[in-house]
C-alpha cells in the first residue's frame, strides 16, 4: 500500500515527506480515528510533529483521495483509507463501538429511498445510530424476567 501512497502524492507533484508516511501508517493502523488520535499516534514515533501538521496532511491526503472522514456522531471527523470507504457504520450509542457492514446490507433501505423518493443514497457516508448486541444484552439483562422491574429485589418486600 506504501507504493500507492507514493506513486499518488508524487504524480499530484508532492513530495513523500516522513509526517506524511506516518499519518497515513496512522490512519491505516487506527481505522477511523481522529485527527487528536492520529496526532498521539503519529506524535509517539516523531514527537517534533505537531498537531496543525496532522491537520493540514489529511486535508491534503483527502484532496489526494487517498483518505476520507466520517461523522460518526457530535465529535470530531473520523478518518481511514479512502480506498476502504464504501461500508455502512454502525454507532452505538451506549459504548461508541463502531462496527462496519458491507454496503449491500443497506440494499432494501437504498432501493426504498430510490424508488419512493427518487433519492439516490451514498453508502460510503451512511451512519446508523442504535444499540449494539452487548450493550441491549446487558440492558436486558438489567430487567428482571417477568416483572419489567431494574435492579435488585428488596427480599423484605418484594419490590425493587
Amino acid at each position: 500500500m506504501s507504493q500507492t501512497w507514493d506513486a499518488t502524492l508524487r504524480a499530484s507533484g508532492y513530495r513523500v515527506t516522513p509526517q506524511r508516511q506516518l499519518v497515513l501508517e496512522a490512519v491505516t493502523k487506527l481505522d477511523h480515528a481522529s485527527p487528536e488520535e492520529i496526532f498521539a499516534e503519529v506524535h509517539q514515533t516523531a514527537r517534533g510533529v505537531n498537531v496543525s501538521t496532522i491537520y493540514r496532511t489529511l486535508e491534503l491526503l483527502e484532496q489526494l483521495g487517498l483518505v476520507t472522514h466520517t461523522h460518526l456522531g457530535h465529535g470530531a471527523p473520523r478518518y481511514h483509507l479512502a480506498a476502504e470507504a464504501q461500508h455502512v457504520h454502525l454507532v452505538c450509542r451506549d459504548c461508541g463501538q463502531v462496527t462496519e457492514l458491507a454496503p449491500e446490507a443497506a440494499g432494501p433501505l437504498v432501493t426504498a429511498l430510490d424508488e419512493e423518493h427518487g433519492f439516490e443514497t451514498d453508502v460510503g457516508h451512511l451512519t446508523v445510530f442504535g444499540t449494539c448486541r452487548n450493550c441491549r444484552a446487558a440492558a436486558e439483562a438489567a430487567v428482571r424476567p417477568g416483572t419489567g422491574d431494574r435492579g435488585p429485589a428488596d427480599p423484605g418486600t418484594g419490590s425493587a
